[in-house]
């Protein structure tokens, strides 16, 4: 049995049965047991239609735990109710599964983990592997978020843009263990792209391509940081970053320009360039106005300061950064590089030393903790030359 094809399947099941009347909880759980029973199942040849075979398998579990917990009466009212075997039922219902598990009375981390379990059909196992949490933990985040939904009813379309932001966070969380997150979000979001045409979905898509794109390269075998500018552009994966371009390029012809389409147009600018010296920064700092513009966001202004040290000299760079809260993530980090570009480097090194105690993560850490030792051997040589680009990869 194709089990990546059964995950693909999940979504739409559960969706049937919470349209059939089953509360989200239950339906959930009927999909997972009837999954585990087509794993296990040895199929002379597989149902020629298993998006119905499951639905009919889901919905008998169903029946049969609302049996066990019912009275005689009401039992034999559903079972006299239980639709026949048949060809599976043409509604799609997984984009309202999609905004069900982004609902905004859940937590970011409750939305993301039923996400996965419900949309995705990942097992509570692989879930709390690959955050790095005990199954039990796990578990019972999935339940609560279920409890949280149950019942939940929509009278009018569901906030794409909460959807998005739940796949993106998918995304962030990279991978471990035996499930690659990343991987996975863009599994997900592709699937949301094929049932709607809303700009910001492909501009995600587009996004979440044109980084994956550089992956290989953006660590060392022994996990040490590469940033941008160091990267070896040869490992980048030319066939996604094109396909990220041509759906970002239909995107944007659609003149609704969103902030997940300008986050993927400056990613794009950074896969355009052969190399690093030849990036267009005074473009990237357009589309960081536009980013700013949309969203008022001050870790896009933060990152457009930068953009402004690259394209218009550090200086202009560090007067951009000094209307910046100090306390906002990578701010420091930003700091640092800007002052090296401006050839301050005992500000720099200080800098650099300072963000390192701020990383929150090791590879970050380390990466910073080299910047601030290379700068103090360059000043205790009283070394002098041109200073190349150390700030992490944020683009």
């Amino acid at each position: 049995m194709n089990e990546a094809l059964l995950r693909e399947l999940v979504p739409a099941v559960i969706g049937v049965l919470v349209r059939r009347g089953a509360d989200f909880a239950a339906a959930e759980d009927a999909v997972q047991d009837a999954l585990v029973e087509a794993v296990r199942a040895e199929w002379a040849e597989p149902p020629r239609d298993l998006k119905g075979w499951l639905i009919t398998v889901a919905w008998r579990k169903f029946l049969d735990a609302v049996r066990a917990q019912t009275s005689r009466r009401d039992r034999e009212l559903r079972a006299d109710n239980e639709p026949g075997p048949g060809p599976a039922e043409s509604a799609d219902d997984t984009l309202r599964l999609y905004f069900l598990c982004a609902h905004p009375s859940l937590t970011p981390a409750s939305a993301v983990a039923l996400t996965l379990r419900a949309v995705g059909g990942l097992t509570t196992r692989q879930i709390a592997q690959a955050y790095l949490v005990p199954e039990p933990t796990m578990a019972q985040r999935i339940s609560r978020a279920k409890r949280t939904v149950d019942g939940v009813r929509f009278t009018r379309s569901g906030d794409v843009a909460t959807v998005l932001r739940v796949l993106y966070l998918v995304f962030n969380e990279g991978y471990s263990g035996d499930v690659d997150l990343a991987a996975e979000a863009i599994r997900l979001t592709r699937q949301l792209a094929a049932m709607t045409r809303h700009e910001e979905v492909a501009g995600l898509l587009a996004l979440m391509l044109l980084h994956h794109a550089r992956r290989p390269a953006r660590t060392t075998p022994d996990g040490r940081l590469v940033p941008l500018a160091e990267q070896d552009r040869g490992r980048w994966d030319t066939r996604m970053i094109a396909e990220g371009v041509d759906i970002l390029q239909a995107a944007l012809a659609r003149d609704r320009l969103g902030e997940f389409q300008a986050q993927a147009a400056i990613a794009a600018l950074h896969a355009d360039a052969p190399t690093a010296a030849e990036t267009d920064w005074v473009q990237i700092v357009e589309w960081y106005d536009e980013l700013v513009r949309l969203t008022g966001n001050p870790v896009a202004r933060l990152n457009r300061a930068v953009a402004v040290g690259e394209a218009d000299g550090a200086r202009a760079g560090l007067a951009a950064l000094a209307d910046l809260d100090p306390e906002l993530p990578r701010h420091t980090a930003a700091a640092a590089y800007l002052h090296e570009r401006a050839g301050d480097l005992a500000a720099a090194a200080r800098l650099y030393a300072e963000a390192a105690r701020k990383a929150t993560s090791v590879p970050e850490r380390d990466h910073l903790t080299l910047q601030a030792a290379r700068l103090r051997m360059i000043k205790e040589s009283d070394g002098i030359g041109k200073v190349g680009s150390d700030f992490p990869d944020d683009s």
